[in-house]
């Protein structure tokens, strides 16, 4: 069958990665695709939220199965259209519709749907343009630190640590009344500050029956040790240690099954991941986001650890025969070493030219941010470039051989983290 894999990053290579495995698999098209996916597939150079052009490529390419990778065109309602058209709404589809993918959509709606189902998360009040007066008495007098979340969709940089009450009133001013973050701050979600070590668990879901995924946790900060900026994520690891079956069963029993089940309660049909992301507080689960999508990097680490022919998982995703399948798990771990432009999480620049990708090795290199130009050179087209992931017995040696192919790996600029997983290696 022909697939359709919609997005450009480290995660969507590594979908394809998996989809070109299956002998299902007989056309692949990544929209709009990078250097590391056109290596397996066709990329598509549309838009992918002209939904009227994605579908038109759909039935004049007779595909079989569209996989949605990113949020926005979720988000967005790219479900939604292909729903309401009769010739679309035939073709499987993987990915929540518009109301499912409010759990990442809106922080708002993602908290106000964990109180009324009762699953563990952080205190909260949310505020906006006419109670903010509310909202800068509310800070005043909240616990330290405490933390501001923009409501929207705001490229993984909507949310902040505040350590002081000034700093909280000032943040929390800038980001209702100045459009800090534009529309997404139109709305402010203040949450309280949750001391514990983060992971993040994945449930792919038909809309009635479920699969738990591997753990996995990445590393944020730009700087080793956890220090500096947050990041789009600058490697991960699977998986996680602490995340034993004891642990797990707390949160499939507390927010895996009240999770489905809530959206079942709220009339929401979602097929597709469930990104759930996990605070561990002394043992206990909570949770801190909802994202309607798999993580990148933690796909770069979950994915290859997944042995289940990848098609076939998709397929009984979209139509409902999830229980159907049984999910099939390396033991072995994973580990992801991302390598980024020099200013990145601020501006870089982009164009240079990449090499070593070639070096003789048995990991597994995805590219995040490449294209190819016309005389064929492969460059830098983003601040994440290339993400190595390599397996072990252990995960000092996966973070080991992926740090060995980073070494080889050359383009101006090249920075990357050599601690992933500095925790669980000392």
């Amino acid at each position: 069958m022909n697939i359709l894999l919609i997005g450009s990053g480290g995660r969507e290579h590594a979908f394809a990665y998996k989809f070109k495995q299956s002998p299902h698999c007989e056309k692949l098209f990544i929209l709009p695709g990078n250097a590391g996916t056109a290596q397996l597939g066709m990329n598509v150079p549309i838009n992918a939220l002209d939904f009227a052009m994605v579908g038109k490529f759909c039935i004049d390419n007779d595909i079989r199965l569209i996989v949605v990778g990113p949020e926005e065109p979720l988000v967005k309602g790219m479900r939604d259209y292909f729903e309401a058209d009769d010739h679309l709404k035939q073709i499987p589809f993987v990915g929540p519709g518009e109301r499912g993918a409010m759990l990442e959509g809106s922080k708002d709606f993602s908290k106000a749907f964990m109180a009324k189902y009762g699953i563990p998360t952080a205190a909260y009040a949310t505020f906006q343009f006419d109670t903010i007066h509310n909202g800068i008495d509310y800070v005043k007098q909240h616990s330290l630190p405490v933390v501001l979340k923009a409501d929207g969709l705001a490229a993984g940089k909507g949310v902040l640590i505040c350590e002081s009450h000034e700093e909280a009133v000032a943040e929390l001013e800038a980001m209702i009344k100045q459009q800090k973050f534009g529309s997404a701050s139109a709305k402010v979600v203040v949450e309280e500050f949750l001391q514990g070590i983060e992971l993040s668990v994945f449930v792919l879901t038909d809309g009635h029956h479920y699969k738990l995924l591997p753990s996995a946790k990445d590393y944020k900060r730009i700087g080793e040790g956890d220090k500096g900026l947050n990041t789009g994520g600058m490697g991960a690891v699977s998986p996680v240690p602490f995340a034993n079956d004891i642990f797990l069963k707390k949160v499939e029993d507390r927010i895996v099954i009240p999770t489905i089940n809530g959206l079942n309660g709220e009339g929401i049909a979602y097929k597709g991941f469930i990104f759930i992301g996990l605070m561990n507080v002394q043992g206990e689960p909570y949770v801190i986001e909802y994202n309607c999508r798999m993580g990148d990097p933690e796909t770069e680490v979950v994915l290859p650890r997944i042995q289940n022919d990848f098609a076939e998982l998709m397929l009984a995703t979209a139509n409902e025969q999830l229980h159907e399948t049984d999910l099939l798990i390396d033991s072995r771990t994973a580990a992801t070493v991302m390598l980024v432009s020099a200013g990145y999480p601020g501006d870089y620049e982009k164009g240079k030219p990449i090499t070593g990708t070639a070096v003789s090795t048995d990991s597994l290199i995805f590219h995040a941010g490449t294209k190819v130009e016309k005389d064929g050179v492969t460059v830098t087209n983003g601040g994440r470039v290339l993400a190595i992931t390599s397996f072990g017995d252990s995960i000092a040696q996966a973070v080991n051989k992926s740090l060995d192919v980073a070494s080889h790996i050359e383009f101006e600029g090249k920075y990357y983290r050599r601690d992933i997983g500095y925790e669980f290696t000392g």
